[in-house]
C-alpha cells in the first residue's frame, strides 16, 4: 500500500514537471500570437467599405486649415501661460473638450479624425507603423478623398506617415518629414504657408514636437513639455496670421494625450481628451462643452460642402456653424443616407440582423450598431465565460476541501510573488497597466516583465521553503514543496488570463478588445511563461539544497 501511495506521489510530481514545461511553451505561443494579432487587426469593413454619397453643395468657407498638434493634452492647451495664442483664438471661436477612444496612438487617431469612424471600423493600424514602408493606406472614405471628388485642391505638411496613409486619397501638394523636433516643425510650417495664400481649400498642418518632448524629454511634467507647447503655439500664430478669418476657417486639435511619465497608446483617460478649437468663417463662437473625435470629419465636410465620409460615425456640429435652413436640411438628409449605408455594410459584415431604432439618426444608428456588436460578442462569450469560470473556481475549491495548513505557506509565497511584481511595476517604476508605459515596443515589454518575474519568483520561493522547513525534509520533499509553490503562483497568474480570455477571446479578431483586461492578461501570460520555465530549475535547485541539507545533518 505504501509503495502504491509513493508511486502515485511520484506520478503527480512527474506530471507537475511536465505541466510546467508545457505551460511555458503554451504561454510563449499564446502571448506571441496575441501580440501579433493586435497590430494585425482589420476592420469588418476593410474590404467592403460603404459607398460615398453625394456632395452637400456650396461650402460655408473659402478654405479650412487643420492644425494638428500631436499629443497636445487638453490641460496643457488651456494653460494661457503656455499657449497664449491658442487661448486667445479659443475666445474668438468655438471650443470644446474632444474625446477619443483607445488605442491612443497617432495612426488610429489620425484615421479617426479624417474618416469620422472609430478605430473599431476605420481600419487604421492599431499601433503606429514601425517604419514608413509599413504604413497602411486608408481603406475607408476620408476628407481628402471627399475633397478630391468635389474638385477641391488639398495640401498636407507633416510627418511622413501621412504620405502613405493618404496615398490613394488625392493630395495636390505636400511636404513630409521624418523628424519630430522643433526644426522639423519650422520646416513643416514654412512649406505650408504659401498654400494659405493660394487656391487650396483643405490644408492639414501637423506639428510633432510636443509628442517628441513627451517621449524623449521627460514627459508632460517636465518643463521641456511646456516649452515645446509654447513653440508650437508660436508656429500656430504664424499660420493664422496668413488667414483671413472672415473668409477662412482654422481648426486646432490633437490626436491623443500622454501620461505624466510620457507615452501613450493605452486607455488612460488623460490620453483620450484633446483640445478642440474652431474659429473663422462659418463658426458660431462659444464654449460647447464636449465633442467626439468622430465629429471632426463630418463637420469639416459640412464646411467644405463635400460628401460626408462614408464610414462616418459622428455628428455634424451644426450648432457651431452658421448654416441656412437649406444647408441644414441637406446635411440631415445626407446623414440619413450615409448612416443607412454604413449600418447596412456593418451589420452585413458581422452577420447581424438588426434595424435602426427611432431618434436622432446618428445616435440611433450608432446605438443599434453597438448593440449588434454586443449581441455577437455576447453569443461568443457564453462558452468562454463558462470555461473560464470553471477553470478559475475548481482549483480553489479543491484546495478549500483539503484544509491543509501547509497550503497557507504556499499561498503566502504565491501572493508575495504577485505583490512584489506589482510593487516594482506600479509603485517603484510607476508604470501603468497599458501600452502607454511601453512605447519602446513589445520587446521591451517582454524583457521587463520577464526579468522582473524571474527575480521575484525566486524571492517569493524562499518564503514557503523556509516556512515549511522543506529543505530539512530532504530532496524529495523540497522539490515537491517548490513545485506546489510554483503551481499556486501560476494559479493566481491564471486568473487575469482567464478574465481576458472570457472578455476578449484567445486573440484579437473581428472587433477591438477591452484594452485593460487584454494588457493585464498579456502581462500575466509573459509572467506565467517565465515562472513555469524558471520553475523547472527551481525544483531542481530545491532538491539539491535538500540533499545537501540531509548530508550535513
Amino acid at each position: 500500500m505504501k509503495q502504491q501511495r509513493s508511486a502515485r506521489k511520484i506520478n503527480w510530481f512527474v506530471l507537475g514537471l511536465i505541466g510546467l514545461a508545457l505551460l511555458a511553451i503554451g504561454a510563449y505561443i499564446w502571448s506571441t500570437i496575441l501580440m501579433d494579432s493586435t497590430p494585425s487587426y482589420r476592420s469588418p469593413l476593410a474590404n467592403t467599405p460603404p459607398t460615398p454619397g453625394q456632395a452637400l453643395g456650396a461650402p460655408v468657407t473659402r478654405r479650412v486649415v487643420v492644425v494638428l498638434i500631436d499629443a497636445l493634452r487638453y490641460d496643457t492647451s488651456i494653460n494661457s501661460n503656455v499657449m497664449p495664442f491658442l487661448n486667445n483664438l479659443r475666445t474668438q471661436g468655438a471650443s470644446a473638450a474632444m474625446h477619443s477612444q483607445p488605442p491612443s496612438f497617432s495612426a488610429p487617431g489620425w484615421t479617426t479624425i479624417l474618416t469620422g469612424a472609430w478605430p473599431d471600423i476605420n481600419d487604421s493600424q492599431l499601433f503606429n507603423p514601425p517604419d514608413e514602408f509599413s504604413v497602411r493606406s486608408f481603406t475607408q472614405d476620408n476628407l481628402f478623398a471627399t475633397a478630391q471628388r468635389a474638385g477641391l485642391k488639398t495640401a498636407v505638411s507633416g510627418y511622413l506617415w501621412f504620405e502613405g496613409m493618404l496615398a490613394k486619397s488625392g493630395v495636390n501638394a505636400s511636404f513630409y518629414t521624418p523628424s519630430e523636433d522643433n526644426a522639423a516643425d519650422i520646416e513643416v510650417v514654412a512649406a505650408a504657408l504659401p498654400w494659405l495664400t493660394e487656391d487650396y481649400q483643405l490644408v492639414l498642418i501637423h506639428l510633432d514636437q510636443v509628442d517628441s518632448a513627451g517621449h524623449y524629454e521627460g514627459g508632460p511634467r517636465n518643463p521641456n513639455w511646456n516649452a515645446a507647447a509654447t513653440r508650437a503655439d508660436s508656429l500656430l500664430s504664424e499660420i493664422v496670421a496668413q488667414l483671413d478669418l472672415k473668409q477662412d476657417t482654422v481648426m486646432v486639435i490633437s490626436d491623443h494625450g500622454q501620461i505624466d511619465r510620457g507615452g501613450h497608446g493605452g486607455p488612460e483617460p488623460i490620453t483620450l481628451v484633446e483640445p478642440f478649437v474652431l474659429a473663422g468663417a462659418g463658426v458660431v463662437p462659444g464654449n460647447y462643452g464636449n465633442v467626439n473625435m468622430v465629429d471632426i470629419a463630418p463637420t469639416l465636410a459640412a464646411l467644405l460642402g463635400t460628401n460626408i465620409p462614408a464610414s462616418n460615425q459622428g455628428h455634424v456640429l451644426t450648432n457651431m456653424l452658421t448654416l441656412t435652413s437649406e444647408q441644414d436640411l441637406a446635411i440631415q438628409n445626407a446623414l440619413k443616407a450615409q448612416q443607412s449605408h454604413l449600418f447596412a455594410a456593418y451589420t452585413k459584415a458581422i452577420g447581424s440582423i438588426a434595424s435602426i431604432g427611432s431618434g436622432e439618426i446618428v445616435s440611433a444608428t450608432q446605438a443599434t450598431m453597438n448593440q449588434a456588436r454586443l449581441t455577437r460578442l455576447g453569443s461568443e462569450r457564453i462558452w468562454r465565460n463558462v470555461l473560464a469560470a470553471f477553470l478559475a473556481i475548481l482549483p480553489g475549491y479543491l484546495l478549500f476541501l483539503r484544509k491543509d495548513k501547509k497550503v497557507l505557506w504556499l499561498m503566502v509565497g504565491a501572493v508575495l510573488y504577485v505583490l512584489l511584481f506589482n510593487l516594482r511595476y506600479a509603485v517603484i517604476d510607476g508604470l501603468t497597466y497599458s501600452l502607454a508605459s511601453f512605447n519602446q515596443g513589445a520587446v521591451y515589454l517582454f524583457v521587463y516583465s520577464a526579468t522582473t518575474a524571474a527575480v521575484v519568483v525566486v524571492l517569493a520561493w524562499l518564503v514557503p521553503m523556509f516556512g515549511l522547513r522543506a529543505f530539512k525534509a530532504g530532496p524529495r520533499k523540497a522539490a515537491e514543496t517548490a513545485l506546489s509553490y510554483l503551481w499556486f503562483t501560476l494559479y493566481l497568474l491564471a486568473l487575469p488570463i482567464l478574465l481576458s480570455f472570457a472578455i476578449n477571446g484567445l486573440t484579437v479578431t473581428w472587433t477591438l478588445p477591452e484594452f485593460y483586461s487584454l494588457f493585464i492578461g498579456l502581462l500575466s501570460l509573459i509572467q506565467s511563461m517565465i515562472v513555469a520555465a524558471l520553475g523547472l530549475l527551481l525544483v531542481g535547485v530545491s532538491a539539491g539544497i535538500g540533499w545537501l541539507a540531509g548530508r550535513r545533518a
